[in-house]
């Protein structure tokens, strides 16, 4: 059959926005208890709700709490470990109030466990000894209108009866509290402003009496340049966990004679650690450990040998793997393909199995567009990378001699990376005739921290140069339309937008979802976990204010003259509004054209259906407006 001739970026397709609404639908903290399985479920048809579900080994599958209750902590506002299943309790902190509640599992009682208050609560750890939940508290009781304090971080102890006490306090944050399995050591990561946790966190373990105090504390890895991921004990209670001191993020373990690496490889086996809760390894018994690693970009399971220092691949198709949570000799652990979004999985008799199926969105090869690994020269001669897409229809073609509009992407962050399993997202401008660049400028994670940290004191410089390099790479190889160039990122990826519109004059328009335009805005008015995140991106502010005004795009309106668009949620709490608004003002004044689209039920990040699918919809029509 004859393909039809229409124009790129005017395709018809059936990918369509409503399909982002069914993607977005995610899987996320699965656990394991007994026989029966456990996840978070994110609706955006719910209003975004997350549904915690459990399925029975018969394959009974059941909501345990009822709409609208949703489970989510909002601890670092980005939450995650939210709930902890037990032999006896479910554990879980409800969105409404922020509180701790559990349930009975006999019973199906639901109890308020944690006081009322204004705190924040996650990374649950339970005392089978002392019957005692172990977790992270944010206490912002203190904190006034003027932010002149901030939220309280600690690591606490509760009884049944609500009593509260604390185990471990002094540091700006925690994470990780873990008891090893006789009961009597907990290991726990911190770290302090300025750090991230993707700079430097300390490990440390704890002595704990016979009535759950800690007694004595002692630094077993870590300090203001080597960051540490994920501290677990193994079944026979040897403490393990990742750090980067070699430049890659590798497992190590502790022993009386000190740290040893099981498995030195030129490979991530750790994520920037923007939620509690993160999980790339777990014990299938004490001599071995199933894992997950990224290496240039893409993830792959794995098996460790702990006394043989030697990793086996687990071959696999699956390309972003996470949530990985082992249980009685199997492990249980969400990925996703280049065909298929995210699902859950059971590994077993080294056999993978699906347990909850991806939403099949009726999708074949002949409708999406593969990924394509770039390695290209930037223009100050170094090396980045990213991943390319290519236009993809298998009924249309494009006339002859005509070449694609680009849309470059960028990912939040802007410590992060992007992925490369199905992104309905990237599919919805690739079946429209759009080819697509997904950058991993210098900063992102899974290329080691050298590449990681050469975005410090560089933001909105190496990015920028990155997308740029990026997109004349494309252009000088013939692949794509120079005069019809588009960028959009969100978040941090904002950030790089509006500083390339503003500071380059490679692209033709831009899509900005809570973006940044004020780097000064954002350092005085963003919540606690990140409010130094600048100090090592920008510089020290109010020090180096002058460097904050050099790269903020609202400050140089007058170099910024392409149409571009804003999406925002008017209840972000971590890029307020007044940042687009301010961008929008000063464009509108200009002349030059701009479309604000405003949620008024929407945070930081898209939830609910109706918003997905109308920000989707704008960025598609302002698009085609722009490049006619």
């Amino acid at each position: 059959m004859t393909n039809k001739i229409i124009s790129y970026g005017q395709w018809p397709s059936s990918i369509t926005a409503e399909m982002l609404t069914q993607q977005s639908a995610k899987l996320s903290e699965p656990q394991v208890f007994g026989k029966d399985i456990f996840w978070l479920e994110s609706r955006p048809s719910e209003k975004g709700r997350n549904a915690l579900v459990r399925l029975r080994k018969n394959g009974e599958r059941s909501d345990l709490l009822s709409e609208p209750h949703s489970v989510r902590t909002r601890a670092h506002e980005y939450g995650g470990a939210s709930y902890l299943v037990t032999h006896k309790k479910i554990f879980y902190v409800l969105d409404v109030d922020q509180r701790v509640y559990y349930i009975d599992q006999a019973t199906l009682e639901q109890v308020a466990l944690s006081p009322a208050g204004n705190y924040r609560y996650a990374d649950f750890c339970w005392d089978t000894k002392r019957s005692l939940l172990i977790c992270i508290r944010e206490d912002h009781s203190l904190v006034n209108h003027q932010k002149a304090l901030k939220e309280r971080s600690e690591i606490i102890s509760i009884d049944l009866q609500g009593n509260v006490q604390v185990l471990v306090s002094g540091a700006d944050f925690y994470s990780n509290p873990r008891l090893n399995p006789d009961g009597d050591k907990l290991s726990y990561l911190c770290w302090n402003h300025p750090q991230m946790p993707w700079d430097g966190t300390e490990c440390y373990c704890a002595d704990l009496s016979s009535n759950g105090e800690v007694i004595a504390t002692h630094l077993i890895a870590g300090g203001k340049n080597e960051s540490i991921f994920q501290p677990q004990w193994s079944p026979s209670g040897e403490l393990f966990f990742v750090s980067d001191r070699n430049n890659w993020w590798n497992i190590y373990r502790y022993t009386k004679h000190g740290v040893e690496n099981i498995c030195n490889l030129a490979a991530e086996f750790a994520m920037p650690q923007w939620v509690f809760g993160m999980s790339t390894y777990g014990f299938l018994n004490a001599s071995q450990i199933f894992c997950c690693r990224s290496q240039r970009g893409q993830w792959h399971l794995g098996l460790i040998d702990v006394d043989q220092k030697g990793l086996i691949d687990v071959p696999s198709e699956l390309k972003d793997i996470s949530g990985i949570h082992c249980n009685n000799g199997n492990a249980y652990f969400l990925g996703s393909s280049a065909t298929h979004g995210i699902g859950l999985f059971q590994y077993r008799e080294q056999k993978i199995n699906p347990i909850v199926r991806p939403n099949d969105l009726g999708l074949t090869s002949d409708d999406i567009s593969n990924p394509q690994a770039l390695e290209f020269l930037t223009h100050d001669k170094e090396i980045a990378h990213g991943f390319y897409y290519t236009p993809k229809s298998s009924q249309i073609s494009a006339p002859k001699n005509t070449l694609p509009p680009l849309i470059v992407m960028c990912h939040g962050g802007p410590t992060g990376a992007t992925e490369t399993s199905l992104n309905v997202k990237i599919q919805f401008w690739t079946s429209r005739g759009f080819a697509v660049l997904d950058v991993n400028y210098r900063g992102s994670t899974g290329y080691g921290r050298a590449y990681r940290d050469r975005l410090k004191k560089n933001w909105g410089i190496t990015d920028v140069i990155d997308a740029c390099s990026g997109v004349h790479y494309l252009i000088g190889r013939g692949l794509v339309n120079k005069e019809k160039i588009a960028i959009r990122g969100s978040s941090a990826g904002g950030y790089t937008v509006l500083a390339a519109l503003t500071f380059s004059d490679t692209f033709k328009a831009g899509a900005s979802l809570y973006g940044i335009g004020d780097l000064e805005a954002l350092a005085k008015d963003t919540h606690k976990f990140e409010v130094h995140y600048l100090d090592s991106l920008v510089g020290e502010y109010p020090k180096e204010k002058a460097v904050y005004h050099a790269r903020s795009p609202i400050h140089h309106i007058d170099k910024l003259n392409c149409p571009v668009i804003f999406l925002q949620g008017l209840k972000d709490k971590v890029v307020p509004p007044a940042q687009a608004e301010a961008m929008v003002a000063a464009l509108r004044a200009k002349g030059i054209k701009t479309t604000y689209v405003t949620f008024a039920e929407e945070g930081h990040g898209f939830r609910q259906a109706e918003s997905i699918k109308t920000a989707i919809d704008s960025e598609l029509a302002f698009y085609l407006e722009v490049f006619h």
